[in-house]
């Protein structure tokens, strides 16, 4: 029976070529679709979930109250690791972290910038690494010591054994390599190349030794020796910091690790989601696409229906019943299935490398993986089943006498729910088209919004290595200068793009002392303005003529909460009085979709990490960028030569909405072609069960157009009723996605007219290549034995 099934499918498919490549290319093109997507949801949930005990870790978040509202982030005192480690019941490990930070380590004339970070020994027995090389028993245990991963210690020590080596961090301190370990997973939150102990942390940074309770710099994991303690650790954690200072109003609680990727936003105290929306996005999608595969196969497969009418009447008349029937029809939509993910494997293959690049991970396939073969395998049947399920039932249903005398199929209820189908494709893709227009809307207002300083010709280089003394940054400017590569220098606290660090502890006249208001800061030097751009709304900028070191700049946010008229000249405190020499306008610090928070700018030399300098736009770029290379090079000879174009840095804050723009615009481009093959399926329907009709309206003196008029009309209906369910799907969509800004554009009509002309022109052409053929058809053909 198989034989014979398998048989009369391969007759069939090469019988009808053209329609079986259309299927096979619209069943490819969905599988192929569904699963890049499914393998990219797959990689995100699996962030962090590689180690041993990862449903049992928990990362220690921090909520700090205000008046207004709650900031929940990532750091905790150090003091809190023996606290919990000695009084929280059920706690297994615990570990403090510092955030990862690019040092320099080298060994002889190798020399690599990566990712450090410090931590205490439990940290390698939360995420038990594999361990490459040395006793993991000793590890972070001295202070002189440091773990590498394995590709660094490939880098500086090639085919040497690293054990024991001595390399230099930052080019000034000896550490002698204690072990290797396996580099960290690719879907990972941790950042880190190299681990140094938690003792070194505090040797290098002295004040954390005396830190107290409101000093808040470390990322605090907790291990439970089992998950039924969770609610008792979690509680007594609240307590902690304002047990020990009665001032705080910080309330740490445990956040599981295995959310802490896709759920990390927060918003007044309570997590609401993150990239998790994101991925629901994409795994809805994803079924989405490949539904729309399905139900363009059960169009096309029941075009031609009556073309295969009588091997129905024949065979049921030679006493086949109807289950055999379904079993054959069932068979072929499996087989060319099957077909299908054939040609899928290549659509994958081909496609990964540039969907690899444009989200900047490293998707691959397993082919040895069982599990891989289980999805794909049960995806692909799963498909067979559903796309022929409506053609095989459809097609075995036709009563042989009518069939085998030439009777017209009816095709009434069939042709409806074809219809029905139709729609649905044509809602998805119009609400893909909308949200998608909609998104690109959003990120052009954003990147056309004034930021609050020129970006243009803006680059910095970290003030490290011979840098990091603010005697050799004055040489270094003072040569920039005089080179005229650059007509501007600065120094700033962190990257000017960077998020930095924010105090409660900035008071002025007339502040309630009970509230609590979150004021950002950031240290500059001289010509931060001048350099950068910034408007300075009143007063003046830091000069070299003046001693400022008493002196603030504050930005309009910080005047507006302090409600001062004419701020300049007037005293505020922060850990002693300062007065405000200048007021800065509004400038993006951190996210671009959200109002600017209070900020405090401050001189100080000594804590800057950054050096800005301003490109001379008289000069070619490119010649400018070398002297500055040059100069940087001879001033800083050990340490590898790091400009950055501060646009650069500042495109990365729009990389989630590019990357949801890119891959909504791609998929649903393979949404909207599918959803084409599927009204081709209906146009060559309709025409098949109108031909005589229409030969008789050819006969009766009909014109081409009046053809094309009359099979394009329904059509065009069917596309318009689909843009009318679709539009309040996507308004619902798109405004729930936009509540998520706070500077966000208004839902105007622009992109529902693009959707619905885009999906009527769509549908116009693809119906035409049909209605065209059959309006030019000579009458005589199908009449003949009329």
């Amino acid at each position: 029976m198989f034989r014979l099934n398998l048989k009369i499918a391969l007759r069939n498919l090469w019988k009808n070529k053209l329609f079986s490549l259309i299927n096979i290319g619209g069943l490819a093109i969905g599988l192929a679709s569904c699963m890049v997507l499914l393998l990219y949801v797959a990689y995100e949930y699996g962030y962090d979930k590689q180690f041993t005990d990862y449903d049992k870790t928990y990362l220690v978040y921090n909520n700090q109250k205000t008046a207004k509202e709650i900031f929940s982030f990532l750091a905790v005192p150090g003091l809190m690791e023996n606290e919990v480690r000695t009084k929280v019941p059920g706690v297994a490990k615990v570990g403090r972290l510092s955030y990862p930070e690019y040092k320099m380590l080298s060994y002889h004339q190798n020399n690599f910038k990566k990712s450090a970070v410090f931590a205490d020994p439990d940290f390698l027995k939360i995420f038990d690494y594999k361990v490459l090389k040395g006793n993991p028993n000793t590890f972070l245990k001295n202070p002189d010591g440091v773990i590498l991963n394995e590709t660094l210690a490939k880098n500086l020590f090639g085919n040497e054994d690293p054990l024991n080596k001595i390399v230099k961090l930052e080019n000034n301190l000896n550490l002698k390599v204690e072990g290797v370990i396996e580099d960290r997973p690719k879907n990972s939150s941790l950042e880190l190349d190299y681990i140094m102990s938690w003792r070194l942390y505090e040797t290098l940074n002295p004040w954390t030794k005396t830190s107290g309770w409101g000093s808040n710099y470390c990322i605090l994991f907790v291990q439970l020796q089992d998950n039924s303690f969770f609610e008792q650790a979690n509680s007594q954690m609240h307590g902690m910091i304002k047990a020990n200072e009665k001032d705080s109003n910080g309330e740490p609680f445990l956040h599981p690790l295995s959310k802490w990727h896709l759920y990390e936003k927060f918003e007044n105290g309570k997590n609401v989601g993150g990239k998790i929306d994101q991925l629901k996005i994409f795994f809805l999608l994803a079924f989405c696409i490949l539904l729309i595969a399905c139900v363009n196969f059960m169009n096309l497969s029941t075009a031609k229906s009556e073309k295969r009418a009588r091997e129905v009447g024949v065979r049921k008349a030679i006493g086949s019943s109807r289950h055999s029937l379904v079993s054959q029809f069932m068979f072929e939509s499996i087989l060319l299935t099957l077909l299908s993910m054939l040609v899928a494997f290549v659509l994958i293959e081909v496609s990964l490398p540039y969907f690899n690049n444009l989200l900047r991970i490293s998707l691959e396939i397993d082919y040895a993986d069982w599990k891989f073969w289980t999805v794909f395998l049960g995806l692909t049947l799963l498909t067979g089943i559903i796309a022929g399920s409506y053609p095989a039932f459809y097609l075995s249903s036709f009563d042989p006498v009518k069939v085998l005398k030439g009777f017209k199929l009816s095709g009434g209820s069939s042709l409806s729910i074809r219809r029905y189908l139709v729609v649905f494709q044509f809602v998805f893709a119009a609400c893909l088209i909308v949200c998608t227009a909609v998104i690109y809307q959003q990120l052009n207002f954003i990147k056309n919004k004034p930021i609050g300083y020129n970006v243009g010709n803006l680059i910095q280089v970290p003030a490290e290595g011979e840098f990091a003394n603010p005697g050799k940054r004055n040489i270094l400017k003072d040569e920039l200068l005089k080179s005229g590569a650059v007509t501007a220098v600065t120094e700033y606290s962190q990257s000017l793009t960077a998020g930095g660090n924010n105090t409660y502890g900035v008071s002025w006249p007339g502040k309630d002392e009970n509230e609590k208001i979150l004021v950002n800061y950031r240290f500059t030097t001289v010509d931060l303005a001048k350099t950068t751009g910034m408007e300075i709304l009143a007063g003046r900028d830091f000069s070299k003529d003046r001693v400022d070191t008493a002196n603030v700049l504050v930005n309009e946010a910080l005047v507006n909460v302090m409600g001062m008229k004419n701020p300049v000249g007037k005293v505020i405190s922060w850990n002693q009085p300062l007065t405000i020499v200048g007021v800065v306008k509004d400038y993006v610090m951190e996210s671009p979709y959200q109002r600017p928070k209070p900020l405090i700018i401050a001189q100080n030399m000594q804590a800057a990490s950054t050096i800005i300098m301003r490109l001379n736009e008289h000069n070619n770029v490119s010649s400018s960028v070398n002297t500055i290379n040059e100069i940087v090079k001879k001033l800083n000879p050990a340490f590898p030569n790091e400009i950055k174009f501060v646009n650069e840095n500042f495109e990365f804050k729009f990389q989630n909405e590019k990357l949801l723009g890119t891959l909504s615009n791609w998929f649903g481009g393979f949404a909207i072609f599918i959803s084409c093959l599927g009204l081709l399926g209906l146009a060559l329907f309709t025409a098949e069960q109108r031909k005589k009709e229409i030969s008789i309206r050819k006969v009766l003196g009909a014109s081409t157009a009046n053809i094309l008029t009359l099979l394009n009309k329904d059509f065009i209906k069917l596309v318009a009723v689909a843009n009318v369910i679709a539009f309040p799907l996507a308004y619902i969509i798109i405004t729930k996605w936009l509540s998520g800004y706070e500077y966000h554009i208004a839902v105007t009509a622009l992109p529902f007219i693009a959707a619905i002309s885009l999906s009527v022109i769509i549908a116009i052409l693809t119906v035409s290549i049909q209605s065209a053929r059959v309006a030019k058809a000579n009458p005589v053909d199908a009449l003949k034995y009329e």
